[in-house]
C-alpha cells in the first residue's frame, strides 16, 4: 500500500506521521547547528577579548601556512627563542601586528605538545596572559599565531648587554609586574576550568606591554590540573633551571604549588637584578643566608645595585617573606597565589613614601 492509499484510509495516522517526520526535521536542524558550533570551538572560533574591554573582539581561528608566510615575509624577522620554537614579527595587510611561534620538531616540539598548547590556550583569557589569534597545522609546520607584545621580556629588560642602555626597571615597576605575573598565575589555577599549571614561569617568559605591566606567555610545558593535582605518579621533570620546583624536580609530583615556586624565584630576580643561576648554586641558593635573616642592613644588601636603593623598606621585607614561603621545600605548606596576589597588593596599597636608608 502506498502512503497516498495509507493516509486516505487512516487520517489520524497521517496527521502523527506528519508530526514526527516535522520533528525528526527540527531535531536534524538543531543537531546540525551544535555540530557546527562545536567544529567551530574546536577550530578555534571562540571569541576571546583584548587587554582593553573597549577593544574590539577579536577571532581565533585557522590559519592557512601561505597567509602566515606572507605575515611573516616568509619567517624573516626573528622576535623571541623558545625550548622547542623560534618566533617571528607577522604583519597583515589591515596593519595588526601579531607574533608567529613556529614550533620546531627539530629542537624537540612534538604535535601533542602543541595540540596541548593550542586546546589550553583557547581555554583561558585573561589581561596578563598572552592571548592566542588563530593557529595553523599544515605541511608539516605547527605556527600560533600570538598577540604581539611591543617591549620583549623581562630577562631582556634585565640582563641582555644590548638593553643595558634602558632606563632601569624601578621598584614600583618591578612590584606592579610582579602583581601582574602573581594574577596571571591566580587566574590559571584558581579560575580557569580546569585550573591549568603553567611549569615554566621564568623572566624570559613575562613580555612587558610597558615598564608597569607584564604578559605571562609560552603555554608548551602546561598541564592541566585536574590531570596531575591529585596525581601520585611521577612525570617527567619540565622546566628551567633554576625556577624548577626543588620538591618537583626531586619527586617528579607537579602541582600548582610549582608555579608558585618558580614566582618565588622571579621574586628574588626582581629584587637583586641577579639571573636565576649563579654558577653552580641557584639563585634560591645563593640568597638563603640573607633572605632568611632579619637584619635590614643584609636585606637592603641583597638589592639590585642599579636600585640606588630606592625602594621601600616595608615592601622590600613582604617581597622577602613572599618569596621564602613560595621556596619552601615542603611545597604543601607553601601559600597559594591568591593569597600572594594579596599580600603584595596589600602592600603596595599602603605604600609609604621612601625613607632614607642607612649610610
Amino acid at each position: 500500500m502506498g502512503f497516498h492509499g495509507f493516509s486516505k484510509s487512516n487520517p489520524r495516522i497521517y496527521w502523527i506521521a506528519s508530526g514526527i517526520v516535522a520533528l525528526v526535521i527540527i531535531v536534524t536542524i538543531m543537531l546540525k547547528k551544535l555540530i557546527t558550533v562545536y567544529l567551530d570551538c574546536c577550530k578555534g572560533s571562540k571569541q576571546l577579548s583584548k587587554t582593553k574591554p573597549d577593544e574590539e573582539m577579536k577571532s581565533i581561528r585557522t590559519y592557512a601556512l601561505e597567509e602566515l608566510k606572507m605575515a611573516t615575509k616568509d619567517f624573516k624577522i626573528r622576535i623571541g627563542v623558545g625550548a622547542t620554537s623560534y618566533v617571528y614579527l607577522a604583519e597583515f595587510g589591515d596593519g595588526r601586528l601579531g607574533a608567529v611561534k613556529r614550533v620546531m620538531e627539530e629542537r624537540g616540539g612534538k604535535t601533542k605538545m602543541f595540540l596541548d598548547e593550542v586546546s589550553v590556550l583557547l581555554r583561558i583569557s585573561h589581561p596578563n596572559l598572552v592571548g592566542l589569534m588563530g593557529f595553523c597545522l599544515d605541511k608539516g609546520e605547527q605556527l600560533l599565531l600570538l598577540e604581539y607584545v611591543p617591549n620583549k621580556s623581562l630577562f631582556e629588560r634585565m640582563h641582555t648587554y644590548h638593553n643595558q642602555s634602558s632606563v632601569t626597571l624601578s621598584w614600583s615597576n618591578r612590584l606592579n609586574i610582579a602583581l601582574d605575573v602573581a594574577r596571571a598565575l591566580d587566574y590559571l589555577h584558581s579560575v580557569a576550568d580546569p585550573p591549568v599549571i603553567h611549569r615554566d614561569v621564568k623572566s624570559s617568559n613575562i613580555l612587558l606591554i610597558n615598564d608597569d605591566h607584564a604578559k605571562l606567555a609560552d603555554f608548551g610545558l602546561c598541564k592541566l590540573g585536574n590531570d596531575v593535582v591529585s596525581a601520585t605518579t611521577p612525570t617527567k621533570v619540565k622546566g628551567s633551571l633554576g625556577y624548577v620546583d626543588t620538591y618537583y624536580l626531586n619527586t617528579g609530583l607537579v602541582s600548582p604549588k610549582s608555579d608558585v615556586y618558580s614566582f618565588g624565584v622571579l621574586l628574588l630576580e626582581l629584587i637583586t637584578g641577579l639571573k636565576s643561576l649563579q654558577g653552580s648554586m641557584t639563585l634560591a641558593e645563593w640568597t638563603e643566608e640573607c633572605r632568611k635573616n632579619e637584619n635590614v642592613e643584609l636585606l637592603i644588601g641583597m638589592l639590585d645595585p642599579k636600585l640606588n636603593g630606592n625602594v621601600d623598606i616595608e615592601q622590600l621585607r613582604v617581597l622577602i617573606d613572599v618569596a621564602n614561603s613560595a621556596l619552601l621545600e615542603n611545597s604543601e605548606a607553601r601559600p597559594n597565589m591568591t593569597h600572594i596576589v594579596y599580600r603584595i597588593s596589600s602592600c603596595m596599597e599602603s605604600h609609604q613614601p621612601i625613607p632614607e636608608l642607612p649610610v
